[in-house]
């Protein structure tokens, strides 16, 4: 199947969502929530275009919409920019304090909005990622709680988790920069806890947390690691010329 993108022809597939099509044509649409480990958010509406059908526009979300038809996208058109503008203005007032989301606001030319009251001292944005990451990836300390105005991330009563393994995930993926994370040599402190970190027996660089790397090795019926990705790798290998001889490779 076909479709047009700013005036481009590309090729796709029945179902598959608009910005995964934009993206594999080096077409630039904005993102926010949007993770390739976690697809389906749709909650920032920064990725929004615009969607033209037998003479008919609509503005959809591009990051969850699967295209049916034979169709025209517009990514930066006037209304697209207009809306993606609006939307971003609104995000700042949200989380003021955010450097990424300034920075996507002077990018993409959102308009001061004077009348609304910024969130001050708020990164968040709520785009749900970190929940998500937390609950694939790891134990589900965090959730959102609370609701309104008042509604945010948080471990339960903001007390320190008792099932957090400190992995970070939620840090890492978060869009905004709005989960404090802080290492030493030899700790790592996030949501009010900190964990003893763990070194390659190797070359000495971290892998994890003392709780990161018990879970893991409890989900897997293993022994926790002691060695970092590469190091492993380099064990294997040394001993697969052992085993068969340096005539293999």
């Amino acid at each position: 199947m076909k479709i047009t993108i700013n005036g481009t022809v590309c090729e796709c597939e029945k179902g598959e969502f608009i910005l995964q099509i934009a993206r594999r044509n080096g077409i630039e649409i904005p993102t926010l929530c949007y993770h390739d480990g976690f697809p389906g958010q749709g909650s920032c509406r920064v990725c929004i275009v615009e969607v033209v059908e037998k003479g008919r526009g609509r503005i959809v979300v591009s990051c969850v919409y699967p295209v049916e038809r034979e169709c025209e996208i517009y990514t930066d058109n006037e209304k697209v920019r207009r809306l993606r503008g609006m939307t971003l203005a609104l995000l700042q007032k949200k989380a003021p304090d955010s450097p990424e989301i300034r920075a996507l606001c002077e990018k993409y030319g959102a308009p001061v909005i004077e009348r609304f009251t910024e969130d001050t001292g708020n990164r968040c944005v709520m785009c749900g990622l970190c929940v998500k990451a937390c609950g694939e990836l790891s134990v589900g300390a965090i959730s959102t709680v609370n609701r309104g105005v008042t509604k945010e991330i948080a471990t339960p009563y903001h007390e320190p988790s008792s099932v957090c393994v400190g992995c970070g995930s939620c840090a890492y993926v978060c869009p905004a920069g709005a989960i404090p994370i802080g290492e030493t040599a030899d700790t790592r402190t996030i949501w009010n806890r900190t964990f003893r970190l763990v070194h390659c027996a190797d070359c000495g660089s971290v892998i994890g947390t003392e709780e990161e790397l018990a879970y893991a090795a409890e989900k897997t019926g293993s022994e926790p690691d002691t060695l970092c990705a590469d190091c492993r790798k380099k064990r294997i290998a040394v001993s697969f010329r052992h085993t068969y001889g340096e005539a293999v490779r």
